[in-house]
């Protein structure tokens, strides 16, 4: 074998070698970015697709969304799927914070960089997580449920604890409240994140606890169920506050109702920022371990201004 024809097998030999999970393709032009979110129902979530849609775009990425429906089998059954393609990165939007864990392996041996949006992962190797400031998001809550009950009175969380960002909310609004010792946290139970379920623990809790002055909902589809129950029983004597300020709740807070307040997120600016950490991170640049996206609270008075 002639040195020209040793060196040109053994170039083929190590470029085999460097073609293994993650890397790139010959001739592959665009990034492709997977994406597993929790849902794909909520308006939260359509705006957090809409953001990272036109991100990816404008930076010449493309992406590839799917949704486990609340199913943390099915969200591991995407993961896995996305590795066997493999993609870029992967963007995760775990519907189980603890669950997901054990689903990060199979990214980190392929050597595909993982971000989570919106939820935290609980452990595993994750490059960056862009989040809604949910601490302080639960302390607005707080402390505007305080301001509609007089700072006094029994309060509802309806929860949802297996989710990271809900946990950061009840964690932060539980705060606030140990500023008022006359109001008194008496149930947490969890509906799911889901409205449904949200309306049954409602009705439960109207039989349960009669002195009822005040509703946390995790998320609006809490909020908003809870709302239904209270508006079909005639009770006007109880304060919700919602967290996401959906179009749907900003209508039932304009109608003057017992949803008196939500957190505001930016569900579009974090589905931006989270292909943009991960372009970021394509092109070799070190990004943030976390980065925190502003919140705010809507009540009648805002949305009165706009």
């Amino acid at each position: 074998m002639t040195r020209t024809v040793w060196t040109t097998a053994l170039l083929t030999v190590v470029l085999a070698g460097c073609s293994g999970p993650g890397a790139k393709a010959p001739g592959k032009k665009r990034p492709v970015i997977g994406v597993t979110l929790l849902t794909q129902t909520h308006d939260f979530f359509k705006d957090l697709e809409a953001g990272l849609r036109k991100e990816a775009e404008a930076r010449g990425m493309d992406v590839v969304i799917t949704a486990c429906e609340m199913d943390p089998a099915k969200q591991a059954s995407q993961i896995e799927d996305f590795v066997a393609q493999h993609v870029d990165a992967l963007v995760i939007a775990p519907c189980d914070s603890a669950a997901v864990v054990a689903n990060l392996a199979g990214p980190e041996r392929a050597g595909i960089p993982v971000f989570t949006v919106d939820i935290a992962a609980r452990g595993g190797k994750v490059v960056s997580h862009v989040a809604s400031d949910n601490v302080q998001g639960g302390r607005l809550a707080g402390e505007a449920l305080a301001r509609f009950m007089g700072g006094k009175g029994e309060v509802l969380i309806i929860d949802h604890p297996v989710v990271a960002s809900v946990q950061d909310r009840v964690k932060g609004f539980e705060e606030e409240l140990a500023k008022h010792p006359e109001m008194k946290i008496v149930g947490r139970p969890s509906a799911d994140g889901q409205r449904a379920k949200a309306m049954s623990i409602m009705e439960d809790m109207l039989q349960t606890h009669r002195q009822l002055k005040g509703v946390f909902g995790i998320n609006d589809d809490s909020a908003l169920g809870a709302l239904a129950v209270l508006q079909a029983a005639g009770r006007k004597d109880i304060a919700i506050v919602g967290y996401d300020a959906t179009p749907a709740a900003q209508q039932a807070i304009r109608e003057g109702g017992a949803l008196k307040a939500d957190v505001i997120q930016y569900p579009k600016r974090l589905g931006q920022t989270v292909i943009e950490m991960a372009a970021r991170h394509l092109a070799g640049e070190k990004v943030p371990a976390l980065v925190a996206v502003e919140v705010g609270l809507v009540d009648h008075d805002a949305l009165a201004q706009k």
